[in-house]
């Protein structure tokens, strides 16, 4: 199909208002800065600087912020033709972000009511999801009703239409009601997966993983739908593992570390990128730790995610290094 997207991703698209003074606790912050944020919306970002073909699938509300988001998303190419303007007076929610250190970055949320989990079944276009061949599910949009049923529905047509689902976990405790709730649901969604992205705490925010084994963990959902589960432990790099039998490792590259979020998002859309590109699963890996490397040594997420030039450099940069 000659405007078949890449990636439609769908979730929570929100604002993230990052601390300008880096190296304070929030409570002695006066500034921040003002990004897009949101998981979904920072790999429909991240992929589509890359050059991929991308959508997006969300609720902003009728207000700034969620022009502010839509402007951004169409000056970066990221198709917005199926986010919906909320109609009720739902928010967008913020996420203001504390960075102590380089290794202490907090988040603080405001989620109650806000417009993302008030995406609807309604507003899930089947004809658009058909003409993808990634649909990407973000685990916050599960949280709550009606965005959890527009999610099912999303996964329902793409099964039904051969598109591969992509599970980024993405688990954000302040919007989830019980660890029971979450586990419920990520487990269902993980087992209907093509492939599964995450750390091994999100992992473990499904109670039957909590004791397994990161392989075992993969045996498990192999027995299911999944084909590749990617299990992620920061700066001790990555795992994945295949159903027919690969296991690969990916290493972590070096990074002047500002802030440790956003790490996540970048990794997943640049290892979304390689595989798109029918690039091998290890070099996949690499893309994704090389992303995610670049952006938490820059103080933003959506801003700093890299195209596909800086991404390549950086890459031989450090590999050039290790020689």
């Amino acid at each position: 199909m000659a405007n078949q997207k890449d990636i439609v991703a769908i979730g929570r698209a929100a604002i993230d208002l990052n601390a300008v003074e880096i190296n304070r606790p929030m409570e002695e912050t006066e500034t921040f800065r003002k990004y897009v944020g949101g998981s979904p919306v920072n790999i429909s970002i991240g992929a589509s600087k890359l050059g991929l073909n991308v959508g997006l699938i969300a609720n902003v509300s009728d207000d700034q912020h969620g022009r502010y988001i839509t402007d951004y998303l169409n000056q970066l190419g990221v198709d917005t033709s199926q986010i919906h303007v909320d109609e009720h007076g739902h928010k967008t929610g913020l996420t203001f972000t504390e960075i102590k250190s380089p290794t202490e970055s907090n988040i603080l949320m405001y989620r109650e009511e806000v417009a993302d989990l008030y995406l609807a079944p309604e507003h899930v276009d089947a004809a658009y999801i058909k003409e993808s061949k990634y649909l990407l599910i973000s685990g916050t949009a599960l949280a709550q009703s009606p965005s959890r049923e527009a999610v099912l529905k999303a996964l329902s047509i793409a099964k039904a239409n051969n598109v591969k689902v992509v599970f980024e976990i993405d688990y954000r405790p302040y919007t989830w009601k019980s660890l029971e709730e979450t586990s419920i649901y990520y487990e269902l969604v993980a087992q209907q997966a093509d492939i599964v992205i995450g750390t091994r705490d999100e992992y473990d925010m499904i109670h039957r993983y909590v004791n397994e084994t990161d392989e075992s963990i993969s045996q498990i959902l192999f027995s299911y739908q999944p084909e590749l589960v990617i299990i992620k432990h920061g700066v001790q790099g990555s795992k994945a593992y295949t159903k027919d039998g690969a296991y690969y490792e990916g290493k972590a590259f070096k990074a002047q570390v500002i802030k440790t979020f956003g790490a996540g998002d970048s990794y997943a859309a640049a290892f979304l990128y390689a595989l798109v590109k029918g690039k091998a699963i290890d070099e996949a890996l690499k893309y994704g730790a090389a992303s995610a490397a670049i952006v938490v040594s820059s103080h933003s997420s959506s801003e700093a995610m890299p195209t596909s030039e800086k991404l390549e450099s950086f890459i031989e940069a450090q590999e050039n290094q290790t020689i």
